[in-house]
């Protein structure tokens, strides 16, 4: 089956044409800056990178380059477009109403606006990608893959927060969770590459990139995560500060005298890394000036112990863990970061092979030494090819 995988931004859009049967990427690319002067990159049968600037006032027109490049016969992707047998799309807030993906209907698009309200970011644009799939491909099944979907297991010990609890019934206030797709795809990779079936797999997911969270994991289920009602609940991340005491909210706002936009921006765009080091989001530039600068120094540490404060937390929760997973961007390719999340922990039965550590990057590998009670494991994530196999499933 060919699923067309769609991840729509505010002023982006990104495909994947993936075969699900063997798992095989045909192209990927990406149109941006959608609205005005327009640039679309894909790459080609050989794997090279073909740009060019485009017209691409809104999504419609965006896919419709696409589209265009998919059916281009120098390019060869497919003949007609009834080779796509289905899209998928990733869609970031489902709410409390989608526990799994699903077929997207007339009442998906209302619930996908309505749920927009709680991610004003995101399924706003996800909802034009669908909509621009609707108009160019009406006869061509659709599929919501939402990244609260995963966490819709968790207990109401894990999702409800100490508020008055009208404030849950009458806005929806609890913990959603975020990065589902990642966590369920790394699961599953991790379950099979150990032999456990997964619904006896307890795990421990930490999904670390620019926007980090971590999960736990139960019989194959998320039981508990970082991120809360949005996803800027937990972990120190690229440009958002994690967890705080809600109270430098209010001593913020008024000292500096901040609206409520300025005080949200401040925390999730000056924040984390960036706030902390003043040099960067990016952890490969806050590490080229670790030894010489006392705040990028400082960064590092303080994201290593926000990781670990999690790790701790659902190692107590889980009671037994099979496997500690490390994944995304820094999790794939930061040995430093994986050391010291893990270090001091061999008591635990937790014991990490320093060497193949640190001679490993977005591999598939164990990386605990002989004998490891809990495994450590590089688990590269792909959420485009876990939203291609969900799309499937639903489409059968």
């Amino acid at each position: 089956m060919k699923v067309l995988v769609i991840n729509a931004g505010s002023s982006s859009l990104k495909y994947q044409l993936i075969e699900t049967d063997s798992e095989l990427v045909i192209t990927k690319g990406i149109v941006e800056k959608i609205g005005g002067e327009a640039e679309f990159s894909f790459t080609n049968k050989n794997g090279e990178k073909v740009k060019s600037k485009i017209s691409a006032k809104n999504h419609t027109e965006a896919l419709k380059v696409v589209i265009d490049s998919l059916l281009d016969k120098t390019n060869n992707f497919i003949s007609s477009l009834k080779e796509i047998d289905a899209i998928g799309h990733r869609v970031v807030h489902g709410g409390e109403e989608f526990f799994k993906s699903v077929l997207i209907d007339d009442k998906v698009i209302k619930s996908i606006e309505k749920y927009s309200e709680l991610a004003p970011l995101h399924n706003p644009p996800n909802l034009q990608g669908i909509l621009a799939c609707k108009e160019i491909l009406p006869s061509t099944k659709q599929v919501a893959v939402f990244d609260t979907a995963f966490h819709q297991t968790m207990p109401e010990s894990s999702y409800m927060y100490a508020l008055p609890y009208e404030l849950y019934q009458k806005y929806g206030i609890r913990r959603y969770g975020f990065h589902g797709t990642s966590h369920r795809y790394v699961t599953m990779k991790a379950a099979e590459f150990l032999g456990i079936k997964i619904e006896d797999f307890n795990a421990i997911s930490c999904h670390l990139g620019n926007g980090s969270s971590i999960a736990a994991i139960k019989g194959g289920k998320s039981v508990d995560t970082s991120m809360g009602f949005t996803p800027l609940e937990g972990v120190v991340m690229g440009t958002r500060s994690g967890s705080i005491d809600p109270a430098i909210i209010f001593f913020l706002m008024e000292k500096e005298n901040l609206s409520p936009k300025e005080i949200n921006d401040l925390l999730n765009k000056k924040s984390g890394l960036l706030g902390l080091s003043g040099i960067s989001n990016d952890l490969r530039d806050i590490f080229a000036k670790k030894d010489e600068d006392k705040r990028a120094k400082i960064a590092i540490e303080v994201l290593v112990k926000s990781i670990r404060r999690y790790i701790g937390a659902y190692m107590v929760e889980l009671g037994r863990v099979d496997a500690i997973i490390f994944t995304a961007g820094i999790g794939e390719n930061e040995w430093h970061i994986r050391e010291n999340c893990v270090m001091g922990l061999e008591e635990y039965g937790i014991i990490l092979d320093k060497e193949k550590n640190q001679n490993t990057r977005a591999k598939l590998s164990d990386l605990s030494m002989k004998g490891s009670k809990t495994k450590i494991l590089l688990v590269p994530t792909n959420e485009e090819l876990m939203i291609a196999l969900e799309t499937k499933w639903i489409v059968g």
